[in-house]
Parts: C-alpha cells; structure tokens; sequence
C-alpha cells in the first residue's frame, strides 16, 4: 500500500486474474410491486410512507424521471410529482425474493457477498459451472432472474470490486458492462469522483475544494497527500484512480446488528407514547431475530428528538437477550432515563449487536441493574 508510484501493482498482474461480477437489482422494491401489482405497470411508484415524515425507500424509474429518489422525504417527492403513488413496503416479500435470488448465484459459485437486499459480489474465478467467462456466468444469471423471479437486474464484470460495482451502475437498467484488465485505469480516470463507490456527496465535495474532480485528477495527488486529507481512506482512494482493488470478495460477511425504527407524524410528547411506539418497533426486530436465529447480547436504543438531535444508549450483557419480552424490558430502561421528554420524539429506534447464532442453554438470565 505504500509505493509512491504505485508501480509495485498492476491491474494486469496477480490480482488481475479474478472474475468478480457486481448484480445489483434494478429499482427492487418498486419492481417488486410493478410485478405484483399489474396497476402500477409503466407508472411512476415510490414505495415508503406518504406521511408527512415519511421517507421514500425506493423509487420505479417512472418516478425516477421526475427526480424523485431514494432516501428523499416524500413531502419532497410529491411536489416533484404530484401524481407519484405511494405504495407500503413488503420487506418480508422483499426478503423472501432476495433469498431466490440468492439460490441462482449459489448454483455457479459459493463465493457471494450480499452487500443488501438487492446487491451482491460474486467472485467466479472458481465457479461450480466450470465456465471460463465470467460475462457468461452474468448473463445466464441475468436471464435466469428475468425468466424464474420476472424482475430485471444489471450487472458489472472485472478484476476487482471497485470496478464490477462501477461497471453494473454504467448499463442501469437491465444492462451488462465489462470492464477488462486493459480498459480499467483509462475508465477510472474519465469518471468524476462523484461516481466512485466509497465516494459520498460530502467527500466529493471537499474534493472539488482541493481541484479533485475527475478520476485523472485524484490519479494526480500523491497518496500521503490523500491520507493527509482523507485518512485512511486516502489508500483505497489512491489506488482506486489506478483501477486497483485488491479487496477479496468475501463469502463470510456477517450482520453487525439487526434494528429498526420509525418517525413519527406527530412527536411523542410521554413516556408511555415513546414506551408503546418502542414495542412495536422490538417486535420487528424479534421478528428477525426467530426468522434467522441470530441472538445479540447489546441493546441499543437510538432517539431522535423535534429539533433533530440524535442520541444512543446501550447496555450489553453476558448472555445473549432470549425473548421478546427482554428486548423490550431493556428497551424501557434505557428510554427511561430521558424522561420527562420535554423535546418530543420524532424517531425511536433499537437494535441489537454482538450477534450470534443462538446459544441452547444459558444462565443467569440478562439482569437488569436494581
């Protein structure tokens, strides 16, 4: 990682040889419904709450036309198209279609990262088909989800991550790319720093303010110029304008946490509000929790108050929490201590971390300070 040239790495040399495809599904949870739903074929859908304070989880292209986008608030959305139709999501389908997914990419390689519902990394070098070309293995993946789940997706092949990830968003939607040895560095270096994976709004723009705006550009900076200003960061940065990315496609990816939360259209002004909203909130994550068997020993509760403050607090124990009922108990006690809530709460939320796979016995029970 630290030559100043970067001539000890090629992106034609030992790292090269890997055939790594990048599948990320198109507009996923609004195909979803699009399949499921005739109706809303051809029309612009946004799936999330159309609340005031809701949130759009994910866009149909349709939609997408009238810049309406994930993550944006869908008071936002609606006044740049009136007309969107807002649909409730179904992450238990969503869920339950990403594991089909998931079974046609186990059919050629062992070898998978899920990076989310939607996406993956699939390293083929090594395939269970025996096929030498990875843009093969794509497209019989490609057709295969069109022909046995009715939903399109893109997909990027290369020699490593950072470019398979670049090569699937370059056909969006419904395409192939392939980004070979040869082609990778002048690719990278035409592509503005916006378009880096790994690159966010916020670094971009501190980019720009040190003249970074194009893969060339960043190719231009040293690599301690670039750890100076971006930390660690500043390595993967550098060798990512040469198209190198030596990071393996790791099969043994594991959830950190499993958590969720919810904004309210009106802030939770009570204690007991606050205590209701949170155990409808720990029963979906109990839910997860019995669906897969994972256990956690931490609980962490998040609060986001009217004015946008943020807080946590956590507890961790030395068992794992074995119901609902615990989850919840824990939950409480923490939340407790902010009241009064003389702020209101616009968001509660819980989680849980240190997960494992469920333990068959245990004792003492997760105790609670007196």
């Amino acid at each position: 990682m630290g030559t100043a040239e970067g001539a000890e790495r090629s992106p034609a040399g030992a790292v090269g040889c890997r055939k790594i495809i990048h599948i990320d599904m198109d507009a996923f949870y609004a195909s979803v419904e699009q399949r499921d739903d005739p109706e809303l074929r051809g029309k612009p859908v946004a799936v999330g709450g159309s609340r005031e304070r809701g949130v759009v989880a994910a866009a149909s292209y349709e939609a997408r036309a009238f810049g309406v986008h994930s993550a944006m608030p869908s008071i936002t959305a609606k006044r740049k198209y009136p007309d969107l139709i807002f649909v409730k999501p179904r992450f238990d389908a969503y869920k339950a279609i990403s594991l089909q997914i998931r079974e046609i990419f186990a059919a050629y390689t062992p070898t998978i990262e899920p990076l989310s519902l939607d996406e993956a990394y699939l390293d083929v070098t090594e395939n269970l088909r025996g096929i030498p070309s990875a843009t093969q293995i794509a497209e019989e993946i490609r057709a295969r989800i069109r022909a046995e789940i009715e939903l399109t997706a893109s997909a990027g092949v290369s020699y490593n991550k950072f470019l398979a990830k670049l090569a699937s968003d370059h056909r969006k939607p419904d395409g192939l790319f392939v980004i070979t040895p040869k082609m990778g560095p002048s690719f990278v270096e035409t592509l503005p720093v916006g378009k880096f994976h790994g690159i966010g709004p916020a670094t971009a723009r501190k980019m720009t303010r040190l003249g970074i705006e194009t893969g060339l550009d960043l190719k231009g900076q040293t690599e301690g110029f670039l750890q100076d200003h971006f930390g660690k960061a500043g390595s993967y940065y550098y060798w990512a304008a040469r198209g190198i990315d030596e990071r393996p496609v790791r099969a043994d990816r594991t959830r950190k946490s499993i958590g969720a939360e919810n904004t309210f259209p009106a802030d939770l002004l009570t204690y007991e509000a606050a205590r209701d909203a949170l155990r409808e909130i720990a029963g979906k994550v109990w839910g997860y929790c019995e669906g897969s068997g994972i256990r956690g020993r931490t609980v962490t509760l998040k609060v986001k108050f009217a004015h946008f403050q943020v807080i946590t607090r956590s507890r961790t124990g030395q068992m794992q929490v074995r119901t609902r009922g615990e989850l919840e108990e824990l939950g409480n006690a923490l939340l407790e201590p902010l009241s009064p809530v003389a702020k209101g709460i616009r968001l509660p939320g819980i989680s849980l971390s240190s997960l494992a796979a469920e333990e068959a016995e245990r004792e003492p029970e997760f105790s609670l300070p007196v």
